[in-house]
């Protein structure tokens, strides 16, 4: 680990115009994967601008939304009253997510601006086009059962490790971020960018712009809900696969619906097309296996995750049954 510089505001302008003024700069809150990152060489800023004394920690209503601070702990969002009630998909996902120590140091920013998990991408002796732009992604011919199916290109294969992610994407969360060219919302479906030809460019974010806060839009689905996350081991590991599934039932008839996938993409993955077609139709079996054969149109394997092809519609498959009460 390089020699850096710490510094720790008390404002958020002074966080944002440290970091904007310093290309190698970067914010810092619960460290959970930066600091991991800079132990391996990966990351190596010049100056680390600690954010937790920043009042960005509130859980509260907003204007219909509910409006969870950046610095908001991941275990303390999971059991928040206000999630639980109005948002019972996104508290499951966080408490799917690593163990209970990392959910109470890792914050909900923090947690939507880790880094690909990718081993190739984590071993600096290794090519890799996100870490070292130029070199090869050394997963495409090498060993990738963790990588994409979906959105990948020849540049990049690695996928999003984020459990909180998927469900804040098939939430329709916004994000809020200030900059030192002032306020914004980012759709969280925007936020996230697939490789294409800059794989090393994993956000939207602007140099200098800090995450403010995410809300979280007033829908119906609080109780036929599920995140469903298949992974190696039961704790601490990520997804093979993972869906998040809401939906909204008068009876046994589908209203609207909400999926999302997670260990498919560079970024969370929102089944537009098979929500569509879930809207009007029974909540059944046979039915939810229509919508997982719409979601898969267009996922691309590997020579080592074949096995998502089949995985995939049948996590759909499950975790849509699950939400719905069907045995």
């Amino acid at each position: 680990m390089i020699q850096f510089q710490y510094v720790k505001p008390s404002k958020p302008k002074a966080a944002i115009d440290t970091v904007a003024k310093d290309q190698s700069a970067v914010f810092i809150a619960g460290g959970t994967n930066l600091v991991d990152l800079m132990k391996r060489g990966v990351m190596n800023p010049e100056k680390l601008v600690d954010i937790n004394k920043l009042p960005l920690r509130k859980i509260e209503r907003e204007n219909g939304n509910v409006r969870i601070g950046a610095l908001a702990l991941n275990g303390a969002v999971a059991e928040d009253k206000l999630v639980l009630e109005k948002h019972p998909l996104l508290a499951q996902a966080l408490n799917s997510g690593a163990s209970a120590q990392l959910r109470n140091m890792a914050t909900v920013g923090g947690n939507m601006m880790q880094r690909v998990r990718c081993p190739y991408f984590y071993d600096t002796a290794m090519p890799c086009n996100k870490r070292e732009p130029g070199t090869g992604c050394g997963a495409l011919e090498g060993y990738n059962r963790m990588h994409a199916i979906f959105g990948h290109s020849d540049k990049c294969i690695a996928v999003n490790p984020s459990d909180m992610n998927v469900a804040l994407v098939a939430l329709d969360a916004v994000v809020l971020v200030s900059g030192p060219k002032g306020d914004r919302k980012i759709p969280f479906a925007e936020f996230h960018r697939l490789p294409g030809d800059t794989p090393q460019i994993h956000t939207n974010l602007q140099q200098g712009e800090l995450i403010m806060a995410v809300d979280v839009p007033e829908n119906p689905y609080t109780k036929h809900v599920h995140y469903l996350k298949v992974r190696d081991r039961n704790s601490y590991a990520f997804a093979l696969v993972s869906v998040a599934a809401a939906l909204d039932l008068e009876g046994s008839t589908i209203k609207s619906a909400r999926l999302a996938m997670g260990g498919v993409a560079h970024k969370p993955w929102r089944l537009n097309e098979a929500e569509q077609f879930l809207a009007g139709k029974p909540a059944t079996e046979a039915t939810f296996r229509q919508a997982a054969q719409i979601a898969m149109r267009g996922a691309k394997a590997f020579e080592h995750n074949k096995f998502k092809l089949t995985l995939g519609p049948n996590t759909i498959v499950q975790a849509l049954k699950n939400a719905a009460g069907v045995a």
